[in-house]
């Protein structure tokens, strides 16, 4: 027996839609019966129903906008609902180049100024607009990237379904690079001359863990797959350990962004608090692991 997400009735034979991914009963089952977000990504709802068993049917009605298919059977329509996964591979592969390809076979040291001015948002550069969002998927060490990919993982696609991959995709990339740049420009206020490295997914990934929040502050999720906890307890643990911390030690204490890890906490809370006026939902429980840090000079978040 399972519960509907739209009405609340148990229903023992429940309907799973596979837009969102959420469960429903018999009156709710529909996309449009239960508001599913994945409506508002596709030109034509009608498509949502389109087997594609044949698609020479409708080839003549599909919508091109620059030569690129944007119809629902478009090479676009493998982003929808995976822009969380395309951002891991992203992290993975920004990962690569720094480690790898860059350094034996480009040339560019690691940590050197190019290098630096390639993959980090720093002090000495805050104008390099390309550095604002290649410094979000670049990261500080194995353990670094580790970390965030984890949360990620389970946080991401959960934050996608209720709002769908293009709000998801603005949402990560504009607080990741605002929460770097609040790093950085606070770092250059207080401590001027200081060549201060940038780089992380946190910022992001701590918007979308205040989105949930607020979305749903008793979700209950399982910190190291073990200790049981409501979302909101997490979250307030998080936002006390980043304000302690950076009282005691300062906004990079312990070289970690910890002034990015704040700003990307509360624009994803305001953000949520949109969402929920909006009449976005959320899961009842999820399940992730977190902690630790990587291995770099600069400012990881």
């Amino acid at each position: 027996m399972a519960q509907c997400d739209e009405c609340g009735e148990h229903e023992n034979m429940p309907y799973q839609c596979r837009m969102c991914g959420n469960t429903f009963c018999g009156d709710h089952r529909l996309p449009e019966n239960h508001s599913c977000p994945g409506l508002n990504q596709w030109n034509d709802p009608k498509g949502v129903f389109d087997s594609g068993f044949d698609d020479s049917v409708n080839n003549q009605s599909r919508s091109r906008s620059f030569g690129v298919d944007t119809s629902t059977g478009g090479p676009l329509a493998y982003f929808r609902g995976n822009m969380t996964f395309v951002f891991l591979g992203l992290m993975w592969l920004t990962f690569l180049f720094q480690y790898g390809i860059v350094p034996f076979l480009i040339g560019i040291p690691a940590y050197s100024t190019e290098w630096l001015n390639i993959f980090t948002l720093n002090t000495a550069h805050p104008e390099y607009v390309w550095t604002w969002f290649t410094s979000i998927f670049a990261h500080g060490g194995f353990g670094h990237i580790a970390i965030n990919s984890l949360v990620l993982y389970f946080f991401g696609p959960v934050v996608e379904r209720r709002i769908g991959s293009e709000k998801f995709t603005a949402l990560f990339l504009i607080t990741g690079a605002i929460s770097g740049l609040a790093q950085v420009w606070a770092t250059i206020l207080t401590e001027p001359g200081v060549l201060v490295p940038v780089l992380g997914a946190s910022g992001a990934i701590a918007a979308i863990m205040g989105v949930l929040t607020v979305l749903n502050p008793n979700l209950r999720i399982y910190l190291y797959f073990i200790i049981p906890m409501p979302l909101w307890l997490a979250t307030l643990g998080f936002a006390i350990y980043s304000a302690f911390t950076s009282v005691l030690g300062g906004i990079g204490a312990g070289g970690v962004a910890q002034l990015a890890h704040l700003t990307g906490l509360g624009l994803g809370l305001l953000y949520g608090a949109k969402l929920k006026k909006e009449g976005e939902r959320a899961p009842q429980q999820l399940e992730f692991g977190g902690g630790g840090r990587g291995g770099m000079g600069g400012k990881r978040f």
